[in-house]
């Protein structure tokens, strides 16, 4: 069977969100990962489906896997430390890839690959989810309506209607948020910040005030790589959680299981945070658990002379259907309309990119709606 897509890790969480937002739009998909029980209720749904068990550590089976999926496109839903495995895999495969995101170190060396991915005739995307994702093409829109770009805030809030703890996203990528040294653009020099040392509280559309904090991100970097000749000297990106998520994360901190030093457990060497990700899987949702996010942009430059600020937000909801993805849906389906973007030809510039430098807004926002997230400049909603 010759395939539309290949989803790499698409037994996690936002793997499966862009399965099966692929599936229900009449795509067929390679299914790619190491649980295969984790996709029952895709398989049994959706028939134009094939697991195919993945280690991403070999790029020479990976290579091997694509090529023989017919597949030209490649949705990369593992963690940010697989992304540039991924990328050479599709290299080598001849098919166009796109990923969640990662650190900054190896966003700078996709986006490096800008010449070879044009000579190869390829497109690769990285951080095509929400934030990676959604806010960059926020920023694309808004940026358009500036002569000049002095600073970009940038940040995730959310909420839940039962105050008891989820997985709200990789706890991985979680625990490095809340504990990896943040990236800041201050006065147009690279600083470093400590998360936790940073919390203020902040007021969001439809979540109201919680705490947040500079979080590590590739935004900053790509950000300044696209708009830095319109004048960009600060650069803050925030991370916020609500207090019920804010306190078990931290707590979980302070008790070492986000540690990467491996332990001997009964002879066998694992690090904490990998034996937290396996007992976090099986964490359920309550029943009615809903969630609300508010993925947002503040710009603040001139245009004609004088002083202008666009607040972008995209406003997340839970959907009927994808409750078990609670507001996650903003990072998987984006991704999908993305690689759908590449599949139906909307995107066709080649090189390597992040998506305010190709992704077109007005058409992206169109498919969010269509998802029932709306996006909204100065409180007007504009899809």
């Amino acid at each position: 069977m010759k395939f539309d897509f290949v989803v790499l890790g698409a037994t996690g969480m936002q793997g499966r969100i862009v399965s099966k937002d692929l599936l229900e739009n009449g795509y067929s998909v390679l299914l790619c990962g190491r649980d295969e029980k984790r996709l029952k209720k895709i398989r049994q749904r959706y028939k134009k489906t094939l697991f195919q068990y993945f280690e991403a550590r070999d790029i020479y089976k990976a290579t091997n896997i694509i090529k023989k999926s017919g597949a030209k496109i490649v949705v990369n839903c593992m963690e940010g430390d697989w992304n540039l495995n991924a990328l050479k895999a599709c290299i080598i495969a001849n098919a166009h890839c796109l990923d969640l995101g990662s650190e900054i170190w190896m966003t700078k060396k996709q986006i490096a690959m800008n010449k070879l991915l044009k000579e190869k005739g390829l497109i690769s995307i990285t951080g095509c989810g929400s934030v990676p994702g959604v806010g960059n093409v926020m920023l694309n829109y808004a940026s358009k309506k500036f002569d000049k770009i002095d600073t970009i805030e940038v940040g995730f809030a959310w909420d839940s209607n039962i105050k008891k703890f989820v997985v709200p996203f990789s706890i991985q990528s979680i625990i490095e948020e809340f504990t990896d040294k943040a990236s800041v653009l201050k006065n147009n020099k690279w600083v470093k910040e400590i998360p936790l040392e940073s919390i203020r509280e902040n007021y969001h559309r439809e979540i109201g005030k919680e705490k947040e904090f500079f979080t590590r991100h590739p935004e900053p970097y790509t950000f300044y790589h696209y708009f830095k000749n319109m004048g960009l000297k600060n650069i803050r990106f925030y991370g916020g959680f609500p207090e019920h998520s804010f306190e078990k994360i931290n707590a979980m901190i302070e008790l070492g299981l986000g540690s990467w030093k491996k332990i001997n457990f009964h002879g066998i060497k694992v690090a904490p945070v990998e034996f937290l990700t396996e007992v976090l899987k099986d964490i359920k949702y309550p029943e009615g658990y809903k969630e609300k996010e508010n993925l947002w942009v503040k710009i603040f430059g001139r245009k004609n002379g004088k002083p202008k600020k666009i607040l972008m937000e995209c406003i997340v909801p839970t959907l009927k259907g994808w409750e078990d993805a609670g507001c996650n849906i903003d990072t998987g389906m984006s991704a999908s309309i993305m690689a759908q973007m590449i599949k139906e030809g909307i995107i066709s510039e080649r090189g390597s990119f992040a998506p305010e430098a190709v992704v077109p807004p007005e058409l992206f926002f169109k498919e969010l709606r269509k998802r029932k997230m709306i996006v909204i400049e100065n409180g007007k909603v504009i899809n």
